[in-house]
C-alpha cells in the first residue's frame, strides 16, 4: 500500500489493516525471512551463526524478552539494534501522539479523545522503523523519572490542570518507546530499587507514577544487554526481574582466528587510500588477532574482564597507519606492512587490556610486547619447522647458517621507518636467511619475501635462538649467548625495554 494516500483512520480502515503486538511484527517478519533463506535480519554478525543467532531467533519466534549475556565487545549492543531490521518498514499512528498510538487501539488519553471527538477522521502519520529503536544506558543516576515518568507542574500549570488530571504526567524513555524496541544495556548497572520499577511493566503492562494507578498496555520488546564481569564489581540484576526476561542468552568470542579476522576486516576503518597503498599480507592479518587470543589465554590479564573484540580492530588501524607513515615520511608511492610495524599497534594493546597484579608489575606496555612476541612464536609454527626441534634433530638445522651469521659477532637492526632498501638490503645481509624462505616458501612476491625473512628473525629469537632488543622505533637482532655475556648487571631488564 501507498502510505503517502492514508492520511486518515478511515482510509486505514479501508485498507484491511489489523493492529498486532510488536513480538508478533517482529516474530512474523522473521519467519518470512527465514523461509527465503534470509539471516533473519542479523547480516554483519560473524562467529555467530550456529551459537548466538539460533538461540535469538528462537526467543523471538517465542515472543521473549532477552537479556545478552556477555563480556565485553562482544557484539551484544550491535546485535540489539539490528533487531529493527524485523520490524515493518513504516508503522502508522496516531498524528501527534508522543506515545505512537495505534490508530485502532489507543492506549493515552490522547489517542483515546482523538479517536472519540474525530472518528474515521482522525489525522495517521507513518514512523520508519529506525524511529522505533529506543537504547538507554545504565548509570547509577538513572531515576525511575527518566524511565517511567513523572509530574510535570509546568505542564499542570500552562494547562491549568489540577494534579488529578492524567494530562499533566510526562512519560519517560518507557512508555515513549510504546510499538518498538526499548534496550537498556549495562543491566548491572541499574540500581536495584529502579530496576524494581520495570517488574509491573514486564508482567502486568501497568505502571505508577506519582500516585497515578494507569493500566497503559504497553507493547514493547524489551532486551537488555549485561556483562557477567559487572556482577560482582558494580552491581547485580535482582532475581525477580531476572525472572521475568524469559530468554538469557550467551554470546562469546571469535573460537578461531579466521573467523575473528573477517570481523576486524568487515569493521576496521580505512580510506581508500590506505587500502590501495599499504599492502597487508595474510600473516600480520593473523598476527593481529592472535595478539587477542593470546591475551584472552594471558596469566598478565583479568580473564574474567575479557579482551574486545575492539583490540584487533584498533590494532589493525594502527598497523596500516604506522605503515603509511613510514610510506609518507620516505616519499614512496607504496609500502606493505613489515613485522616491525606491530610497534606501532603497542597503543591499541595498553588501552583494552585489564592487568592482574602480575601484569601491573610488568607494566602495560612491557605486557603488550609479550603478547606480540607470543602470536610471533605461535604463527612461526605455521609456516615454518619449530626452532627447537630442528637444533634437536639429526637433520640439518635450515636455521644453521642465520644463527651462525649473528654467531660471528654480526647484528641487524630494523627500524620501522627504514626505506625499502635499506630495509631490504639489511634481510638480505643475513647469511642463509632467504635461502630459509625459498626452501619452505619458494613462490613468493618480493615484498611476502622480505616479510619472512623478518618473521623469521623475530620468530627465533622467542625461540631463544637470537637475541632481541627493543629500540626507540625498532628492533636489534644479536646472538644470543653473546648479548648474554655482555649483559652489565644495570642492563638486566634493558633487553625487555622498549620505546614506552
Amino acid at each position: 500500500m501507498n502510505i503517502k494516500n492514508i492520511t486518515t483512520l478511515g482510509q486505514l480502515k479501508q485498507t484491511g489493516y489489523k493492529s498486532r503486538s510488536v513480538k508478533e511484527e517482529l516474530r512474523e517478519n522473521l519467519i518470512k525471512q527465514l523461509q527465503k533463506k534470509h539471516e533473519g535480519g542479523f547480516e554483519g554478525i560473524i562467529g555467530f551463526e550456529d551459537t548466538v543467532i539460533p538461540d535469538l531467533q528462537t526467543a523471538i519466534l517465542s515472543r521473549h524478552n532477552i537479556l545478552l549475556l556477555g563480556l565485553r565487545g562482544q557484539a551484544k549492543t550491535r546485535i540489539a539494534r539490528l533487531m529493527v531490521n524485523l520490524l515493518d518498514e513504516y508503522m502508522p499512528y496516531i498524528t501527534g501522539s508522543e506515545l505512537f498510538d495505534d490508530p485502532l487501539a489507543p492506549i493515552s488519553w490522547y489517542g483515546h479523545s482523538q479517536v472519540e471527538s474525530l472518528g474515521d477522521e482522525t489525522p495517521i502519520s507513518w514512523v520508519h522503523r529506525s524511529e522505533r529503536y529506543t537504547e538507554k544506558l545504565a548509570t547509577p543516576d538513572v531515576t525511575v523519572a527518566d524511565l517511567i515518568g513523572d509530574v510535570d507542574p509546568i505542564k499542570a500549570a500552562t494547562l491549568k490542570l489540577t494534579y488529578s488530571d492524567e494530562r499533566v504526567i510526562h512519560f519517560g524513555l518507557i512508555p515513549r518507546a510504546h510499538r518498538g524496541i526499548f534496550v537498556i544495556n549495562e543491566l548491572p548497572d541499574l540500581q536495584a530499587r529502579i530496576q524494581v520499577s520495570l517488574f509491573n511493566i514486564l508482567q502486568e503492562k501497568d505502571i505508577q507514577i506519582r500516585g497515578f494507578k494507569l493500566r497503559l498496555p504497553l507493547d514493547l520488546q524489551f532486551v537488555f544487554t549485561a556483562n557477567p564481569e559487572d556482577y560482582t564489581n558494580r552491581g547485580s540484576i535482582v532475581t525477580p526481574l531476572k525472572d521475568r526476561i524469559e530468554s538469557q542468552i550467551l554470546t562469546h568470542y571469535p573460537r578461531s582466528v579466521e573467523i575473528s579476522r573477517k570481523i576486524t576486516q568487515q569493521e576496521a576503518l580505512l580510506t581508500d587510500e590506505q587500502r590501495n597503498a599499504v599492502e597487508a599480507d595474510g600473516l600480520v592479518k593473523d598476527l593481529v588477532e592472535q595478539i587477542a587470543f593470546e591475551a584472552r589465554n594471558s596469566e598478565y590479564i583479568d580473564k574474567k574482564s575479557g579482551v574486545s573484540a575492539r583490540l584487533t580492530i584498533s590494532a589493525y588501524e594502527n598497523l596500516i597507519s604506522n605503515a603509511e607513515r613510514r610510506m609518507i615520511i620516505n616519499g614512496e608511492k607504496n609500502t606493505f606492512v613489515r613485522i616491525c610495524d606491530f610497534l606501532g599497534v603497542i597503543p591499541a594493546i595498553t588501552g583494552k587490556i585489564e592487568l592482574v597484579y602480575e601484569g601491573e608489575l610488568e607494566g602495560p606496555a612491557k605486557v603488550a610486547n609479550i603478547l606480540i612476541g607470543k602470536a610471533i612464536k605461535t604463527l612461526l609454527l605455521q609456516f615454518f619447522p619449530d626452532p627447537e626441534k630442528a637444533k634437536k634433530s639429526k637433520k640439518a638445522n635450515p636455521y644453521n647458517e642465520v644463527i651462525g651469521w649473528f654467531a660471528s659477532g654480526n647484528n641487524l637492526s630494523l627500524n620501522d621507518d627504514l626505506p625499502l632498501a635499506e630495509y631490504k638490503k639489511a634481510l638480505n645481509s643475513v647469511t642463509g636467511l632467504k635461502d630459509v624462505i625459498k626452501q619452505f616458501h619458494p613462490r613468493l612476491s618480493e615484498n611476502q619475501q622480505l616479510l619472512l625473512m623478518e618473521f623469521v628473525l623475530h620468530g627465533l629469537a622467542e625461540f631463544s635462538q637470537l637475541s632481541k632488543g627493543f629500540l626507540d622505533n625498532g628492533f636489534a637482532f644479536s646472538d644470543m649467548f653473546d648479548s648474554l655475556f655482555n649483559l652489565q648487571p644495570d642492563d638486566e631488564d634493558e633487553l625487555d625495554d622498549d620505546r614506552y
